[in-house]
């Protein structure tokens, strides 16, 4: 039997505190989601990224030990009486997408009344669609149950084709490894793209992956001796992002014709080198903006987009908000 740790009772509050994270478990929770949520916002990074890190709880649906889809049981440190004082709730997956306990979309509909955002890993999206939160709402599960969602809930707008959906306060991933790229999606929403960037180097992931689930179904791996000649090429193009680049330059650098190039690419990364490459300007825009007081144009043009303008353009459109209105927020957080 695993024990899960609570915290000291001088962290509880009255109301929703951002920086707590309740995990919900009931029987037959899948323990791969369960460790991802306790091993990204459970362990106390503070020390390592010196920002204040998230207090995680783990409640129980019910009293008493719960039983793991791994045979195995955990004992949750605290009950649905401590999801008051969250932030935000995860919702696990189960053995099956259909095991939801009779209480949890009311207690889901009230989190969310009171404030609180909303996460689902994998198959949870399936509670909250019975708690009616992704009426009107994109949203996603693991591609092999989307069909199924959106039969289940019509007023949700199942997206089948993406890794996780943010709808700001309401946000569900993909299956399994999916998990993790949300988990690290919020915390780049709310530390910041560089303190996201270490954690992913800590837990030796890709700190976003490009592309989506269509990329993942039946989808052949690429040669070795080719993988490696590309991996390189990819390694130099993030050491030059300021630099004008075309696909023809990228194809020449890994010995490809163009065409090959970019078929090849495609079934690498599930992306575009266009898209890959926006992607990649776009982050190092964000760490930039996070961590320097460059102006926006000199941050335009070490993140390869030339201008303020363009800068501009492509920024909003990704992260929906301005590079000015970004770099407030971050130093509005760092100072708090």
């Amino acid at each position: 039997m695993v024990i899960v740790r609570d915290y000291p009772a001088s962290f509880t509050g009255p109301g929703p505190d951002p920086r707590t994270v309740a995990v919900i478990v009931h029987d037959g929770v899948t323990v791969f989601e369960l460790g991802v949520a306790c091993d990204i916002f459970g362990d106390e990074w503070s020390a390592t990224f010196g920002v204040p890190w998230y207090r995680l709880l783990v409640c129980g649906v019910t009293a008493g030990p719960v039983a793991t889809d791994s045979g195995f049981q955990v004992l949750p440190a605290c009950g649905l009486e401590r999801v008051r004082e969250a932030g935000t709730l995860i919702v696990l997956p189960a053995v099956s997408f259909g095991q939801i306990p009779a209480e949890l979309p009311a207690i889901l509909r009230q989190a969310h009344e009171r404030g609180s955002r909303i996460v689902s890993l994998c198959t949870g999206a399936f509670a909250l669609g019975a708690a009616g939160l992704l009426d009107g709402r994109r949203a996603t599960t693991h591609w092999e149950e989307c069909a199924e969602l959106a039969r289940r809930y019509p007023a949700a707008k199942v997206d089948p084709g993406v890794l996780f959906t943010d709808e700001d306060d309401i946000l569900t991933s993909a299956g399994s490894a999916a998990s993790i790229d949300l988990c690290l999606h919020l915390v780049r929403k709310d530390h910041g793209t560089e303190i996201a960037t270490q954690l992913a180097r800590q837990l030796v992931v890709p700190p976003q992956r490009d592309g989506g689930q269509a990329q993942y179904i039946d989808a052949p791996m690429p040669d070795h001796d080719g993988f490696s000649l590309f991996a390189g090429t990819l390694a130099w193009l993030q050491e030059h992002l300021a630099e004008p680049i075309t696909v023809e330059d990228l194809a020449a650098r890994a010995a490809m014709s163009p065409r090959t190039f970019a078929r090849r690419f495609l079934a690498s990364t599930g992306t575009t080198p266009y898209r890959w490459l926006l992607r990649q300007r776009i982050q190092l825009a964000q760490r930039l903006l996070e961590t320097t007081d460059l102006p926006i144009d000199l941050v335009a043009g070490a993140s390869g987009f030339s201008t303020a303008a363009n800068l501009r353009k492509h920024f909003s459109r990704a992260v929906r908000t301005s590079p000015q209105a970004y770099r407030r927020t971050f130093a509005s957080r760092q100072a708090s």
